[in-house]
């Protein structure tokens, strides 16, 4: 198994460009904006046998600026969860950070607050026995950071990032570990 990756593990994955479809220049902001990208809820599936738990941490300002409230995140969350849940997946909690990023909160990525949160959570999780999905520059740094195994969802965007692996999709990565 890559990395010697076993039922100790923990998965941390990013949300938007990871789990749901993106919204360039905009924030999911209610149920019919989220849609899953495919293969997503049975990748999750494959992961519940391997990982001991998954969790969601999402960089989410929107609540900050505004333009959405707590409530429709813990919403789309909600409905979330249900999609994953309907295929018989399991993801174990959801992680997020409302703050803008001119506030340089340690709860947002790249910083740790959100993975030190799940730690208190969950006292077994153990980072070096841990990986880190995402699409973005500052997930990478997010997990690297805290002594995770990471990898990098390719995009558009630039990346500057020295991932430990590189997919198209959560769903190769899952393909990968099985």
């Amino acid at each position: 198994m890559l990395w010697g990756i076993d039922h100790s593990w923990t998965l941390f994955l990013d949300r938007d460009g990871v789990i749901n479809v993106r919204l360039m220049g905009d924030y999911v902001k209610n149920r019919e904006e989220f849609s899953f990208i495919s293969g997503v809820p049975e990748a999750i599936v494959q992961f519940n046998n391997i990982f001991s738990r998954i969790f969601v941490v999402t960089n989410q300002q929107g609540i900050g600026k505004g333009v959405m409230t707590e409530s429709n995140l813990l919403d789309v969350h909600s409905y979330m969860l249900d999609g994953v849940r309907m295929v018989g997946g399991k993801i174990d909690h959801c992680y997020f950070a409302p703050q803008l990023e001119i506030e340089n909160s340690n709860m947002r990525k790249p910083g740790s607050g959100m993975a030190l949160k799940a730690k208190l959570d969950f006292p077994e999780i153990d980072f070096s026995r841990s990986v880190m999905v995402g699409d973005s520059d500052s997930d990478i740094e997010f997990g690297k950071n805290l002594g995770m195994r990471t990898v990098k969802v390719t995009n558009e965007e630039s990346d500057t990032s020295n991932a430990d692996l590189y997919v198209k999709s959560l769903k190769e990565f899952s393909d990968l570990l099985i």
